[in-house]
């Protein structure tokens, strides 16, 4: 990683030899030594975190952190945590980022963009994942089964989300629950179930708006993802993510646009 102090990205590293450990920042929290294919979110500026023995190996990659779809603080509390890259969506990420790395030939090509396009909206599912993980690491043993209920309503709430009748009510209805109990649940996590299918529609927008091999409008997307009306959704995005949709369509098709000598090369081909 570089010696900088550069706010705008953030890095993941996928281990491959060596003696890596990772320090944690919490005195009572003991250094985790990683195995090959583990992975782990890095800040440039506390370097500190990753230890190197002799004769290691990392691949690094380099994430603007506007696209992860997170606040500072929530990506802040997966950076330093170490992912098996073993199991779960872990060994998805670690694999497709190693092949990823390995394909050279493809890093300024059609394909290419649309591999790092998957590659970073697979890294924002692992971000989600990471932090659903810390949620319920923190919540009472007690609440087992609130967390099986609230899983398999995050599962419904998932396939319904283009539905724009989606709602509190329609959710508790649907299992067989009181409206109140269902804020509890979604409360417990810190949320409530309107922040929680916004902040879900809102992900699938950016994603779409994101994909530079199709031109689609604003408004079509807002309508496909259940919001009532554009102007409502361009106000909601930007109070998300600091800037509009249209704003958000130009800085992603550009940041993977192939250079003028790449694309003349490909139509050659």
């Amino acid at each position: 990683m570089p010696d900088t102090n550069d706010r705008n990205h953030v890095y993941l590293g996928v281990h491959v030899r060596g003696p890596v450990t990772v320090v944690h920042e919490r005195a009572e929290s003991a250094p985790t030594l990683l195995e090959p294919n583990d992975l782990v979110f890095c800040d440039p500026a506390r370097q500190h975190l990753l230890q190197f023995g002799e004769d290691c190996q990392m691949i690094f990659f380099r994430v603007p952190r506007c696209y992860l779809g997170v606040t500072e603080s929530e990506l802040d509390q997966v950076l330093g945590v170490p992912v098996r890259g073993g199991e779960g969506i872990g060994a998805l990420a670690s694999d497709f980022l190693t092949a990823l790395a390995a394909k050279a030939d493809f890093r300024r090509s059609t394909i290419g963009d649309r591999r790092a396009r998957t590659a970073v909206h697979l890294l924002s599912v692992l971000v989600m994942e990471l932090l659903d993980a810390d949620a319920t690491d923190g919540a009472d043993d007690a609440a087992g089964a609130g967390n099986e209920m609230l899983s398999r309503i995050r599962a419904y709430i998932e396939e319904h989300l283009m539905d724009p009748d989606l709602s509190p009510e329609s959710i508790a209805r649907a299992h067989h629950i009181s409206v109140r109990y269902l804020q509890k649940l979604f409360q417990n996590g810190g949320s409530t179930v309107s922040q929680w299918v916004r902040q879900r529609r809102l992900e699938f927008c950016r994603f779409e708006l994101g994909r530079s091999h199709r031109r689609i409008t604003m408004a079509a997307v807002a309508r496909r993802w259940g919001f009532s009306s554009p102007s409502h959704f361009s106000r909601t995005f930007r109070g998300a993510y600091g800037m509009s949709p249209s704003e958000w369509q130009a800085l992603a098709t550009s940041a993977f646009a192939p250079t003028h000598a790449v694309a003349q090369d490909e139509r050659r081909h």
